[in-house]
């Protein structure tokens, strides 16, 4: 990384696609001129070069000051990543996955806006469809199988558990009974069982039985923890009871054991939950015990600043320099994201040469995520050449690409190269090349060919996640065939598939595109009622975002209030939509501000303009008089 020097020319904004309020970065235009990171190109906070992303005293003596806790919930967590050379990975479910990512590459906030809206909060459900390994290698299963192109080795899918068999089938008040009858009948419990049961539980995110199964060990001294065995502990109680019962927890550790990887989990889990002051607090605990700042843990920073202050973002760049904290695959697709949703081609483009000249080649998931930004960008050129890229010289040789080039060529329009790739894998599809050929046919409006596919899994695989099923459904919403869908969706109780969040949103799509919101209001409640599961937080927006544009104060108010109930974090995003819904019936909306205020939200350019239109529909006094 270069030292900083004085930005020669003003820094170029652009509005993000989340409509991040820029209110104080113009103030500070005014004050003096920006400072900008020369190596990543960010703005530095002030005029110093002291860091503002901490509420207390880094090692070398540089003030931090705290930011509004704005959070938001579900990130995507990333902790994967190789820390430094020697750390090793973090293994606690969620912190073990890579990050998330769309069809076309793009990391996937959760409970994202506009067009990056999450749609994958509940992502783990069947094994045979999911990739993405959580090996909890806290218990010692760290051996997954790398292929030579990075991948997990798909046999590690493969393997069960007679105990997760033990623990799943009994009822959540007798796993313990379940449990110690295992034992007196005999059976294994070492390391490697124990290992594999978790990984499974995490794998379908039954945290809770995980919960209930590693507080059975522990009070029963079944396994002989260690500290990773207490951060996968700690991960869970965060899970299933929340942040607070998490940090009694980490008081009841033994104190020898307290060490780097379990506030670097309970720093994930921070930043899960969009605790920003938790998350800073966490952080500086960290470097008050005198334990390693790691690269993972600046990660969930820039993760956390991502969303709610990008301006910090260059904060944590110097400090990571200033600490010779390298950054790692990671860092630099979390940068090259940031640059792209900002609409900051050329930026994103010098992350990529920086990552490059550092010695790392984007993958695959990388080079998605930059053609889709180029796309969005309306830069098809550069799309295409990116693609091109990701092909090689020859598709066939290089089949891993398809899954990720079947919906770029089809955001580009080009259905002859959606047919061209999809041959590769037509005579041997896997499940996630069928899933990615379902929306790029969708995409380009040959919804009989997404049918033929859907049809084709059926016959080869016989019974089918309810995935496979919402890809379909959300290709009939996109093209507001409800007939089509209705029926669709009543295939899967018959076919034994699970109904959950990620159908509920689809449903509740394809209700709202074919006009009926009213009816996908009520699916999505009764839904909700009925299985006490919260849905995911698209489908409240896709409900709020057509009340806001037909004028429905009444039912925006009431999806407004929903989100808040079920735990959402309130966003920018919920009160423009809700003010369009006043501007839209006309009418003004009274102690609005307020209300921004109390939710710690300060109005960007855009719900500016939009108060100041509720403002203009208040009655003067002549007015009423001549009502």
């Amino acid at each position: 990384m270069l030292a900083l020097r004085r930005a020669s020319n003003p820094l170029r904004y652009h509005i993000p696609y989340s409509a991040v309020a820029r209110a104080s970065c113009a103030k500070s235009d005014m004050l003096w001129s920006n400072l900008k990171h020369e190596h990543w190109g960010y703005e530095i906070n002030g005029n110093t070069v002291e860091f503002s992303v901490l509420p207390k005293t880094f090692s070398h003596g540089t003030s931090f000051s705290t930011v509004p806790s704005l959070g938001i919930r579900n990130f995507s967590l990333q902790a994967g990543a190789k820390a430094s050379d020697n750390e090793v990975d973090d293994g606690f479910s969620d912190l073990d996955s890579p990050p998330e990512t769309n069809t076309t590459g793009t990391l996937v906030d959760k409970e994202d806006d506009d067009r990056f809206i999450s749609e994958q909060e509940i992502s783990r459900d069947e094994p045979e469809l999911y990739s993405a390994e959580v090996a909890d290698s806290s218990l010692g299963l760290s051996d997954s199988k790398t292929q030579s192109n990075g991948e997990k080795d798909p046999r590690r899918k493969s393997l069960t558990s007679p105990l997760f068999k033990v623990v799943m089938e009994a009822p959540r008040h007798s796993i313990t009974a379940a449990l110690n009858k295992w034992v007196e009948e005999g059976n294994s419990l070492g390391r490697d069982e124990i290992s594999m049961t978790l990984w499974h539980l995490r794998k379908r995110r039954f945290y809770q039985k995980a919960l209930q199964f590693m507080e059975w060990l522990e009070a029963n001294k079944r396994l002989n923890f260690v500290e990773r065995d207490y951060g996968s502990h700690l991960d869970l109680v965060a899970k299933v009871h929340g942040l607070q019962k998490a940090e009694k927890y980490i008081n009841m550790i033994p104190e020898s054991f307290r060490g780097e990887i379990i506030y670097r989990t309970f720093l994930a889990n921070s930043v899960s939950t969009g605790n920003v002051k938790k998350s800073e607090e966490v952080f500086n605990k960290i470097k008050d015990h005198g334990l390693p700042i790691t690269t993972f843990s600046c990660n969930q920073l820039l993760l956390l600043y991502k969303r709610v202050d990008r301006q910090k973002i260059a904060d944590v760049l110097m400090m990571m320099e200033k600490e010779n904290i390298k950054p790692s695959h990671f860092t630099y697709r979390l940068l090259i994201d940031t640059k792209g949703r900002t609409n900051d081609i050329t930026g994103m483009e010098q992350i990529v040469e920086r990552m490059k000249a550092g010695g790392m080649e984007p993958d695959l998931a990388t080079q998605a995520m930059i053609a889709n930004h180029y796309i969005f960008g309306g830069l098809n050129d550069k799309a295409e050449a990116t693609l091109k890229e990701m092909e090689g010289d020859d598709i066939k040789g290089n089949r891993n690409a398809c899954k990720a080039l079947l919906p770029l060529y089809a955001a580009l329009g080009k259905a002859e190269d959606v047919g061209r790739i999809w041959k590769v894998c037509e005579a041997d599809p896997r499940l996630d090349e069928c899933l990615a050929a379902i929306e790029a046919w969708g995409k380009v409006g040959l919804v009989e060919d997404a049918e033929k596919v859907f049809e084709n899994m059926l016959k080869t695989w016989k019974k089918l996640s309810s995935k496979c099923y919402n890809a379909l459904l959300k290709v009939y919403a996109n093209h507001k065939l409800l007939s089509k869908g209705k029926d669709l969706a009543k295939r899967m109780p018959d076919n034994g598939c699970r109904i959950g969040p990620l159908t509920w949103d689809a449903l509740v799509k394809l209700y709202v595109e074919a006009g009926e919101v009213a009816k996908a209001d009520s699916i999505l409640q009764k839904a909700a009622q009925l299985n006490q599961i919260r849905p995911l937080y698209s489908s409240y927006m896709a409900i709020l975002n057509k009340y806001a544009k037909r004028g429905d104060i009444h039912n925006a108010e009431k999806i407004f209030h929903k989100l808040k109930q079920t735990g959402y974090t309130t966003r920018m995003t919920q009160y423009r939509l809700l003010l369009e819904a006043y501007i839209n019936a006309k009418s003004p909306a009274y102690g609005f501000r307020e209300r921004m205020k109390a939710d710690n939200m300060l109005p960007n350019k855009q719900v500016a303009a939009q108060l100041a239109a509720v403002d203009a529909f208040k009655k003067t006094n002549i007015s009423e008089l001549l009502d």
